[in-house]
């Protein structure tokens, strides 16, 4: 799925096709032939963008194109959500990088720094409840 979107990756904006993958906007012969007629687009469906095998020494015979950047969200979600992981990710925009919950500690943790967060918002909260004096 990475190579078909991330580094060439095609999505509909407005019914014209556009690229965002890094190695389409990064590689212009590349980009004149994804958006020409002659390789193969496909709708962008992540189980059979999965399975798909990618060239890399030539240009793509094959693009996948979302219909719009929400739309191929979804669909990999729904795909992602299908899978049996014994464990869960979390994105932390605290730090802005991807947690994996694989032990009770971490879960443990997790919960505990939640809960200092929902202390905070509530005294907030009350705080701007009290009238000023």
């Amino acid at each position: 799925v990475y190579w078909f979107t991330v580094e060439f990756g095609l999505c509909k904006e407005k019914d014209e096709v556009k690229a965002y993958g890094a190695g389409l906007l990064s590689a212009y012969g590349e980009l004149l032939h994804a958006i020409s007629d002659k390789p193969e687009h496909r709708p962008f469906e992540p189980a059979s963008t999965a399975v798909q095998p990618y060239q890399d020494q030539e240009y793509q015979p094959i693009y996948y194109v979302a219909e719009s950047f929400e739309d191929a969200k979804e669909k990999f979600r729904r795909w992602v959500s299908t899978m049996s992981r014994p464990f869960e990710v979390r994105f932390n925009p605290h730090t802005e990088r991807v947690e994996v919950l694989d032990s009770v500690d971490k879960l443990e943790t997790l919960v505990s720094q939640l809960n200092t967060e929902v202390l905070h918002l509530t005294n907030a909260i009350a705080k701007l409840k009290q009238p000023f004096c």
